[in-house]
């Protein structure tokens, strides 16, 4: 029981330490993605990243949290932090089944 208690504060105290390194599951990914890009790119210019990168993350997080609350749009915008709205503004701008 207290080997337990004394994994927990660890499990605890590294994620207050990853946060504060800014280092997340989500964020490592997203900056090996785009490491792995401008590897890709050997030097050649890009433009309009932010947007990509933000269209690439909104589909998947859009699909995942939808199947994940059930195909439930008030539960979903509830666990987005977004309007119930905006969220289907967005499923029918994606095309991603209601």
């Amino acid at each position: 029981m207290m080997e337990e208690a004394s994994q927990e504060r660890e499990d605890a105290t590294e994620t207050v330490e990853s946060r504060r390194r800014g280092v997340g599951p989500i964020r490592s990914c997203v900056r090996e993605a785009l490491e792995g890009y401008f590897r890709q790119l050997d030097g050649y210019p890009s433009a309009g990243l932010y947007k990509m990168v933000l269209t690439e993350m909104e589909v998947p997080l859009l699909e995942v949290v939808m199947r994940e609350c059930g195909g439930n749009q008030t539960r979903a915008s509830e666990v987005l932090g977004i309007n119930r709205g905006t969220l289907r503004k967005k499923l029918q701008y994606y095309g991603i089944e209601e």
